[in-house]
């Protein structure tokens, strides 16, 4: 299908040739060719795009998926997003399939909020709206001034459970901590089974560190009068008011909240980068009586040593999307399993370019998912 029958191009912003793969698909099942542009890395290592077609007038698409460099790729997004800018593209959008910086979507003591401020980068390079899938926190849309579409992956991964894992209706579907309790019960409620959580000092919940509720300084008693005010002491805001003492958080013995004995259990996320947790909760589950253990993910970061992780582990099997490059810990770890989601990021290109309801894109979704 050529531009003037089409209307509209498909770009990709990665160097790197594994990182390509995905858009490779999705223009695939578009019938469109991937447009002719160079992406590259200077001696320097800065970002060079060389767009070697014209895109005046044009409803763009670049696809940019995240390999382990992050600050690399979304250099190159960017470049790109505004060498077409330039180049008078009618209109640019972005397919991030997974969004970096998402889990940085909140105020952590002195820190900022990064998800915010990339996505200002993205809006100040020419982008106009953003295609992604499984956002962190769903209220990061928020912080963008055009549209974002936020698609889902749990229909692929219902569904690779309901082909693949025999006998899933002997399963539970497991949350690893009280945070990912939501999500656990929308994939429990759709495919009819139970829902156990995994609460207890072993987990180290996100919320427990956003909140900034450990960020005053401790309080140190000193004897005498130096003159000199401790720069961590606390004053009370008036004399003669003392504020109510802030009991510390403590965590309870481990505890499974419901029956896995005898079942498959199934970990529901929308992220497995660092393992820890999910080994560990793996390990619990054994000892509770589980024959066999899944985790499911969307985004399959599987940093550091986590393919040797999981290889080592309780865990039976890893099912991610390829919403992130992860073929090289496919080859050091079997346990990992891809699920092809470029079916529905090609129907969002067609429909947002056609301008057709994205309804149908999200039907039976709840917004816990």
């Amino acid at each position: 299908m050529n531009v003037a029958k089409s209307g509209y191009r498909v770009f990709s912003a990665n160097s790197s040739v594994a990182c390509t793969e995905l858009a490779k698909k999705i223009t695939e099942r578009l019938g469109v060719e991937l447009g002719k542009s160079v992406v590259f890395q200077e001696s320097n290592r800065e970002t060079r795009v060389d767009v070697k077609e014209s895109v005046r007038g044009q409803t763009i698409f670049i696809i940019q998926t995240i390999p382990r460099d992050v600050n690399t790729a979304i250099m190159e997004l960017l470049v790109m997003a505004y060498a077409l800018k330039t180049s008078c593209a009618k209109n640019i959008i972005g397919v991030i399939p997974y969004f970096p910086y998402s889990k940085q979507c909140k105020m952590r003591k002195r820190g900022s909020i990064v998800s915010k401020l990339l996505a200002s980068m993205l809006a100040k390079a020419g982008l106009t709206h953003i295609i992604t899938m499984d956002l962190h926190q769903k209220e990061i849309q928020g912080f963008f001034s055009f549209p974002v579409d936020n698609l889902r992956a749990s229909p692929f991964l219902i569904q690779y459970i309901q082909e693949e894992i025999p006998d899933y209706r002997n399963a539970i579907i497991v949350a690893k901590s009280p945070s990912a309790a939501k999500r656990a019960q929308s994939y429990a409620e759709r495919l009819r089974l139970g829902l156990a959580v995994i609460h207890g000092e072993a987990q180290c919940s996100e919320s427990d560190m956003a909140d900034g509720r450990h960020s005053p300084p401790c309080v140190r008693n000193t004897t005498g009068h130096t003159g000199l005010e401790l720069p961590c002491k606390q004053q009370a805001p008036f004399p003669g008011i003392e504020l109510p003492i802030m009991m510390a958080k403590e965590k309870p013995p481990i505890t499974v909240v419901g029956d896995v004995g005898g079942r498959i259990a199934i970990i529901v996320d929308d992220i497995i980068d660092d393992v820890g947790d999910f080994v560990a909760a793996a390990e619990i589950l054994k000892e509770r009586g589980a024959y066999k253990i899944y985790v499911m993910a969307t985004h399959g970061l599987l940093s550091a040593d986590a393919p040797r992780l999981i290889e080592e582990s309780a865990i039976d099997e890893v099912v991610v999307t390829n919403t992130v490059p992860h073929e090289v810990q496919k080859l050091q770890c079997p346990k990992i399993k891809t699920v092809d989601v470029s079916m529905i990021l090609a129907e969002a290109i067609r429909r947002i370019h056609n301008g057709e309801s994205m309804a149908y894109l999200f039907r039976n979704i709840t917004t816990d998912d």
